[in-house]
């Protein structure tokens, strides 16, 4: 059986606040837009379609 991975989406600076479906994904697959919260080695998860995400090297988020 063949397991299928989602591939990495890399985000930059202009990106945040990343949400997904992100402007990438085509109309048909979309699902209810989720705003993405990155853990600390700058890595998430879509709970969704389970898309993963991480950022670019070198960009931070800032915290509130």
């Amino acid at each position: 059986m063949n397991v299928k991975t989602m591939p990495v989406v890399e985000l930059e600076a202009k990106d945040l606040p990343a949400h997904c479906p992100n402007p990438a994904m085509t109309l048909w697959s979309s699902h209810p837009r989720v705003f993405l919260d990155f853990d600390h080695e700058g890595t998430a998860k879509c709970p969704y379609c389970g898309t993963h995400y991480r950022l670019a090297p070198g960009v931070a988020f800032k915290h509130h």
